[in-house]
């Protein structure tokens, strides 16, 4: 993975570097919601000492921000690299047992929280200014932390935070697309779905897998 990474990274600098005079750059910033696609509950069943009960999972609202680079094709078409921070992760609500103390109701709650640099390698169809888009993306991660919590009657029992980055795969691929509309001033809105295609378990035990929705919004510089 991380050769493939670096020849891709060094395929985009070559084709960036032939085409300067046509390149455009821009910055983007948005909102995203993410979470797992698979056994997201056994996922964290590694950091936490066990589950016990009804136990629920919701994404977790992240942002992401960074820039990318406009590269003309011909005929409307361009391939649009782009490199962000982003935000991810999910959250556990319910009957949770942390290091045998015993945590009830839907007060109790455990939040992944993923830091990535994520880079998509887009191709991008403009007509009329709707633009439609699809490709590739790979990810780092940064840092994971294990946040749980829990409270009884507005009274804050727990608070804490593990970290759990090495019980994640540093490098993480998905396919994305979505759609957006250029407007003529140079800003340009965006939503995508990233679809994860390598598990997130650092041993390989659980089928769990990225999916991010996106919202952004972007402006030539």
């Amino acid at each position: 993975m991380k050769k493939q990474i670096l020849l891709i990274i060094f395929i985009v600098i070559s084709t960036l570097s032939f085409a300067q005079s046509n390149v455009s750059f821009g910055a983007r910033v948005g909102i995203s919601s993410a979470g797992l696609r698979g056994d997201a509950v056994n996922n964290l069943n590694s950091l936490l000492s066990s589950t016990d009960g009804m136990v629920s999972t919701r994404n977790l609202t992240g942002f992401f921000a960074g820039t990318y680079a406009l590269i003309p094709v011909g005929g409307g078409i361009a391939f649009e690299p782009a490199l962000y921070y982003s935000q991810k992760g999910y959250e556990l609500r319910g009957s949770l047992n942390l290091k045998g103390l015993n945590f009830l109701g839907a007060n109790a709650k455990a939040q992944l929280q993923s830091h990535y640099i994520d880079m998509p390698l887009l191709l991008k169809v403009d007509v009329g200014g709707l633009q439609l888009f699809a490709g590739p993306q790979f990810s780092y991660l940064m840092k994971a932390d294990l946040r749980t919590t829990a409270g009884v009657l507005g009274i804050n029992l727990l608070n804490n935070r593990i970290d759990a980055t090495d019980q994640l795969n540093r490098w993480d691929a998905a396919f994305t697309g979505g759609i957006g509309y250029q407007f003529s001033n140079g800003i340009n809105l965006m939503a995508s779905y990233d679809y994860g295609l390598s598990r997130l378990d650092a041993n390989k035990n659980v089928n769990s897998y990225n999916n991010v929705v996106r919202v952004g919004l972007g402006i030539g510089l």
